[in-house]
């Protein structure tokens, strides 16, 4: 045992759970004879009360420390500070296992939990964000201005009376009061933007009832918190993920107090996590105003992202971490970053690594979010069966933003199943993570690979949820290939892919994919394409490419992301997205979708266009066009640019004399037209 090893704390809470040397000591030991760190492990029957010395006593030592308790890690937490430390790490292995009907067999996965909570993970990048306690209070009558007063205690407040109704005039006033209708709000904390119609200030000379000014339209405002008690819908689309906005039922007293106290303390400085990375350079939103990809735009709940030329715009200020953006985006364009995803998957594969090399069977992975998720696993320990020994739970900040690449990566890794746990409340915020689980349980029904291995579980009950987790299946683990987390979006999926497509057995290399599945081919109508190569210029993954020397459009296929801008730019109209899977190793390298001859200058020999694309402009220029309307005119089409101004300036010809403008039509021309019985176009060419 080193010095530097972490100091491992475990208490059975009081004896009501099994951990012991016996099972969860020797769980542990197994892991780190399998390559995990060894860390040195205290047990304990009250850790927190009794025998909180102890833990004060390691605090001196310097090691890494990590107690296998939340609900007092507050305390925990306090006693650390005092001595200097702030480097603890915790881990739920109460409610999350030990606290169960199968608590008994659950050393594996309190082992796998622990292990994964001894793992450090980089954390996420920050942004400061000021309030400098401007509040803009919206509601109707007495409640609002008593809330707007209580407000007024630490923030700087204006009220805006949606409605006058029972208000009684105060004796003294103090914060401006005004009448309205917010019709417009943009911003989040420290930084909102309104506009108001029907705004107008109350007289000062009021009597009986409150009167005001006469009222303007389209009064631009701003404020650093708004506190809606207006009763009418949000100003926002999901507004309770809207740093700054305070929203509470007016006829909820409590629901309103509890608002004002939250809204209370929000002036000053504050931190805020950057939950997403943006790489403009791999976006497949849009090219030369072209529109392509919007899968991002599409699913952010909270209208965090827009476009922004060829990419799109992330506001940190309002992104509320969802992470739905990063879960769909095709290119890994947008990546979640808290954690960040090798982090993430690093801790998914060691829960299975660390559960199987402790005896595990069967493991099968919960992804919640620590609001929704892990109330409903507390009740279900408290009050129920606790969970399954085998179902090992894991906090995320959002369960809506888990994509392809991380189901696919937790069960090359040894899961036997992935399970989603949401709030049904928001089922709408979870249209992409359906769609992922689509795209995964089609892959892996493509890899030969039997039973249901992705489970979306949107449920509010506890006793619903205990009931669908003891009812999932045990099937066997696939593989345990685990590849290593590293390398774009698409790199890990891939390789996560391979290796169950590996371990399956596919009954074709290629197989159909859902819509909105990232990967497939593209079929190209060789009648119809021109080789224009616009498809290549708009490839944002530099999937179709040319050819040096030759007229060739080709495709990599491993690199097509389907975002469809390629369909979009053709002119022809000539080429189809196909969403599939194609396993075989020629998806690697350039294949050709078509390819032509190069069309020779008709005067000099030199080959200057695609023969394709001149047949195109032949025939929808020669003998239709006025300036190609002759045989020698059209001629003109099959020379290359130096001999076709040559042609146009023998004998000292003007050459742009082909091209010159069409004289302005008048009344007096349509007049004289119409009496002599001629189209326009004929009656100009007679003049």
């Amino acid at each position: 045992m080193t010095g530097d090893s972490t100091r491992l704390f475990l208490c059975n809470c009081e004896g009501s759970m099994d951990v012991a040397p016996g099972g969860l000591g020797k769980a542990l030991a197994r892991i780190a004879e399998g390559g995990g760190d060894a860390p040195e492990i205290s047990f304990h029957r009250q850790l927190c009360r009794a025998e909180l010395g102890k833990f004060e006593t390691a605090l001196t030592r310097g090691a890494p420390i990590c107690v296998g308790c939340t609900q007092e890690s507050a305390l925990f937490a306090e006693v650390a500070q005092d001595a200097g430390r702030e480097d603890l790490r915790f881990a739920n292995i109460r409610e999350t296992a030990g606290w169960a009907d199968e608590g008994a067999n659950a050393a594996p996965k309190m082992a796998a939990l622990l292990a994964a909570a001894m793992r450090p993970a980089a954390p996420a990048r920050l942004r400061e964000v000021e309030s400098d306690g401007l509040c803009l209070v919206i509601g109707a009558g007495q409640a609002a201005f008593d809330a707007a007063t209580r407000l007024n205690r630490t923030l700087s407040v204006t009220l805006l009376l949606t409605d006058p109704g029972d208000l009684i005039l105060p004796q003294s006033m103090d914060f401006p009061v005004f009448s309205g209708k917010v019709q417009r709000a943009s911003g989040s904390l420290g930084g909102f933007d309104l506009i108001i119609d029907g705004y107008a200030a109350l007289l000062p000379s009021s009597r009986g009832t409150a009167e005001f000014t006469m009222a303007r339209d389209g009064v631009r405002t701003s404020c650093s918190v708004i506190f809606d008690m207006s009763g009418a819908a949000p100003l926002f689309s999901r507004p309770e993920g809207r740093d700054g906005y305070l929203r509470a039922d007016p006829r909820d007293r409590a629901a309103v107090a509890e608002a004002v106290f939250d809204a209370s303390d929000l002036v000053g400085s504050f931190e805020k996590p950057i939950y997403v990375r943006y790489n403009a350079a791999a976006c497949a939103h849009e090219r030369s105003k072209i529109t392509g990809c919007n899968k991002c735009l599409d699913h952010c709940p909270a209208g965090a992202i827009l476009p922004d030329g060829d990419g799109v715009r992330v506001d940190p200020g309002i992104c509320g971490g969802c992470g739905n953006c990063a879960a769909h985006c095709p290119t890994g364009a947008i990546s979640y970053a808290y954690p960040e995803r090798g982090d993430l998957i690093d801790q998914v594969q060691l829960l299975a690594r660390a559960y199987l090399a402790a005896g595990g069977k069967a493991p099968a992975l919960l992804l919640h979010d620590g609001h929704h998720g892990a109330a409903l696993i507390g009740a279900v320990a408290r009050y129920g069966r606790g969970l399954p020994a085998r179902v090992i739970p894991w906090q995320l900040h959002s369960a809506s933003g888990v994509g392809h690449d991380l189901i696919a990566a937790a069960l090359a890794a040894g899961f036997s199943q992935v399970v989603v746990l949401g709030d049904p409340a928001r089922a709408e915020e979870f249209a992409a993570l359906q769609a992922e689980a689509v795209l995964a349980e089609a892959l892996i029904a493509g890899f030969g690979l039997m039973g249901a291995r992705v489970v979306t579980l949107l449920e509010a009950d506890p006793d619903a949820v205990e009931a669908a987790l003891y009812a999932l299946p045990a099937l066997a683990p696939i593989t345990r290939a685990a590849p290593a987390a590293r390398g774009t979006k698409r790199e890990i999926a891939r390789a996560a892919l391979t290796a169950l497509a590996e371990a399956g057995k596919p009954p074709s290399p290629v197989f159909a994919l859902p819509d909105t599945a990232p990967y497939g081919t593209v079929e190209v109508d060789t009648e119809a394409c021109t080789l224009c190569l616009a498809c290549v210029s708009a490839c944002p993954a530099d999937a179709l490419r040319d050819a040096p020397d030759q007229l060739q459009l080709r495709l990599v296929e491993a690199a097509c992301v389907q975002c469809g801008l390629c369909a979009a730019t053709c002119p022809e109209n000539a080429i189809r997205l196909s969403p599939r899977m194609n396993l075989a190793p020629g998806a690697m390298q350039p294949v050709t979708l078509n390819e032509d001859e190069p069309a020779e200058c008709i005067s000099c020999g030199k080959p200057f266009a695609a023969a394709g694309m001149l047949r195109a402009v032949e025939r929808t220029l020669a003998g239709k066009h006025r300036m190609f309307a002759s045989d020698d005119a059209a001629r003109l089409l099959r020379m290359c640019e130096a001999c076709r101004l040559a042609e146009l300036s023998k004998g000292g010809a003007d050459p742009f004399a082909i091209a010159h403008p069409r004289r302005t039509r008048t009344s007096d021309d349509y007049l004289e037209a119409d009496r002599r019985g001629l189209s326009i176009d004929d009656f100009l060419s007679d003049d």
